[in-house]
């Protein structure tokens, strides 16, 4: 959907911080999930969370609260962008539970990119994975792509940190609020890109502290949903048979995006995902030139 000027207009101010309140105080409800809340929101189209909410103790209470844990964990620096805006992605309509929201801290234009590429895999990549994903994300940023990844160890972190070396544009969607630091090791690496570049998150930081650890780990599937439906294509450099690295290769299928596996992924016998994702439309690639070639008429190469 897009947003018009004389729509800005015919409509009551919005107040961004009491959306984003709202927002969170959505998820306060033990049943809230990214599925709920697209069809909450889809069934109400152009309705705002403080309309939903509709208490004003409520929201100011999430409000002082999300704000504290902001405080708290010394990151003074972030916003939010909240769907009916005009400055949030059209893209994630995409994503099969579509975004309402999400919070940011750097530059927010990198999320409209004219060229933009997810590059993902293992967190224990081999020393080949890690040579070809350095040399992979060094002709992306030569061709001008801006380089997406999640900051989790191994290839994430390694094509933020070389998309960074060779003077590229990155940005990181986390499977984490904004105040915590996941995996810890990436916390200088995190607040580079959040200074310098993007970093994104839509999870609720009020639901991320209520819940376990355990319960909190399923944000991270969402978050390559996200990933994806924010870049024109996902390129696999490696990934394990059971990686977490393949919900994001089917959520780019099923949004319509390029998916891009490497040849060295088809040549290990010990997994099966590449051969059963090429038969449902993932492009083989054996040279760098496959991939412009699989962009073209997206990036203009």
């Amino acid at each position: 959907m897009s947003l018009e000027f004389r729509d800005i207009f015919a409509n009551e101010p919005i107040i961004p911080a009491k959306e984003m309140a709202a927002y969170e105080a959505l998820w306060e409800n033990d049943k809230a999930s990214f599925k709920s809340l697209a069809e909450l929101f889809q069934n109400n189209p152009g309705i705002l969370p403080s309309q939903i909410v509709d208490n004003e103790d409520i929201i100011n209470d999430a409000y002082q609260r999300v704000i504290s844990y902001f405080d708290k964990a010394n990151v003074n620096d972030f916003h939010f962008a909240f769907k009916g805006t005009i400055d949030f992605p059209a893209k994630l309509d995409d994503a099969k539970n579509p975004l309402q929201f999400y919070y940011y801290r750097g530059n927010p234009d990198l999320v409209f990119s004219k060229k933009s590429v997810a590059v993902v895999g293992t967190r224990s990549p081999s020393e080949e994975g890690i040579r070809r994903t350095r040399q992979l994300v060094r002709d992306l940023v030569k061709h001008d792509f801006t380089i997406f990844s999640g900051l989790a160890s191994g290839i994430d972190k390694i094509a933020h940190e070389s998309a960074l070396e060779f003077e590229g544009r990155t940005v990181a969607v986390l499977g984490t609020p904004l105040t915590e630091y996941y995996p810890k090791e990436n916390k200088e690496l995190q607040d580079i890109i959040a200074q310098d570049h993007l970093l994104i998150s839509q999870v609720p930081v009020l639901k991320y502290k209520k819940q376990t650890y355990k319960i909190n780990r399923f944000f991270f599937p969402e978050r390559n949903a996200t990933m994806s439906a924010l870049s024109d294509a996902t390129i696999i450099v490696e990934a394990g048979e059971t990686s977490g690295t393949l919900t994001q290769a089917k959520h780019a299928l099923y949004q319509g995006r390029k998916l891009f596996i490497l040849n060295n992924c088809f040549e290990n016998p010990a997994i099966s995902w590449p051969a059963k994702f090429e038969r449902e439309g993932a492009i083989r690639v054996r040279t760098f030139e496959d991939i412009l070639k699989g962009l073209e008429g997206l990036s203009n190469e």
